[in-house]
């Protein structure tokens, strides 16, 4: 399937992830993060067995070995990015996330020599222009709304988490890329990521139940409210893992900006079911990305 096209389903089904965590991570609860890790890890562990099974897919101890480093990585940075979900909204937190394209198609073009035709170049630049300007726009917004709305203080501990996220992600997108040309093949690649994620989500149940004595949730009516989405989450970020390492294997520079610009999609989402509101500003920076969008995929074609 062409990158471009898997690139935007990792998108859609990414942007979803996004917004349910978002719903399955109140600011109350201090453990949200590891309650999402169980959840993803889950969904994760139950498409790598089935994979294995019905998929005609294998896995070895090396490839496990041979992916850590992006493994690791991403999930590091997601964790960061589900605890970072309870101090900031989602308007806010993916586009200063999703910079992480950015970072990666720098990589790519500096240690794996991928290059970009000029109007590549001009839709990638728009992509990225779109994402930071999300972000400069909504941090400049007056104090007087600040103080108006506690929703909009924010702290250094807040802003902290996507740019970490940011930081990591990036690299370990990067090492995806190069892990994928020639390292592993997707398919193993992809189910020994899930399979560690199941482990982590293994860990997280006994750090949880063992260490904190913690509840996983409070009562019949916590587990609707927050572990659906939770749920939701996991199932929308495995789907769209399975298309992204797919997308970046074919064509790393260009689809690792164009899967970061999901973040406009998760504004979409964040201003019409979670009321977050944006500004002319914001609008104008998400007219940008998807005009990138746009110009790399019927250039592509």
């Amino acid at each position: 399937m062409n990158w471009f096209i898997l690139s935007m389903i990792t998108v859609f089904f990414w942007s979803g992830s996004d917004f349910f965590s978002k719903l399955g991570s109140p600011a109350r609860d201090s453990y949200s993060h590891w309650k999402m890790v169980i959840a993803v890890g889950l969904v994760m562990g139950l498409h790598a067995a089935y994979m294995l099974i019905f998929g005609g897919e294998s896995v070895t101890p090396r490839d496990f070995i041979v992916y850590l480093p992006a493994t690791f990585c991403y999930i590091l940075s997601m964790i960061i990015g589900y605890a970072g979900l309870r101090y900031i909204e989602l308007s806010i937190s993916s586009p200063v996330c999703n910079s992480s394209g950015a970072v990666t198609a720098v990589l790519c073009a500096i240690f794996l020599g991928q290059r970009m035709l000029g109007y590549q170049l001009i839709g990638v630049v728009l992509i990225t222009a779109g994402i930071i300007a999300l972000q400069g726009v909504d941090m400049s917004l007056d104090d007087e709304r600040k103080r108006s709305d506690p929703k909009y203080v924010r702290s250094a501990k807040a802003i902290i988490y996507p740019l970490l996220y940011c930081a990591i992600d990036g690299i370990g997108t990067f090492a995806d890329a190069w892990l994928l040309d020639g390292h592993i093949e997707e398919g193993p690649a992809n189910i020994a990521y899930e399979l560690t994620f199941l482990g982590m989500a293994v860990f997280a149940v006994i750090y949880l139940k063992a260490i904190k004595k913690q509840k996983l949730y409070n009562g019949p009516t916590e587990l609707r409210r927050l572990e659906l989405p939770k749920l939701l989450a996991a199932v929308s970020e495995t789907a769209g893992q399975f298309a992204y390492i797919y997308a970046l294997s074919s064509n790393a520079i260009l689809s690792a900006p164009l899967i970061s610009a999901y973040c406009v999609l998760s504004m979409v989402w964040s201003r019409i079911f979670l009321k977050e509101r944006l500004t002319r500003g914001q609008y104008a920076a998400i007219g940008a990305a998807v005009a990138g969008i746009i110009l790399l995929g019927f250039g592509d074609a």
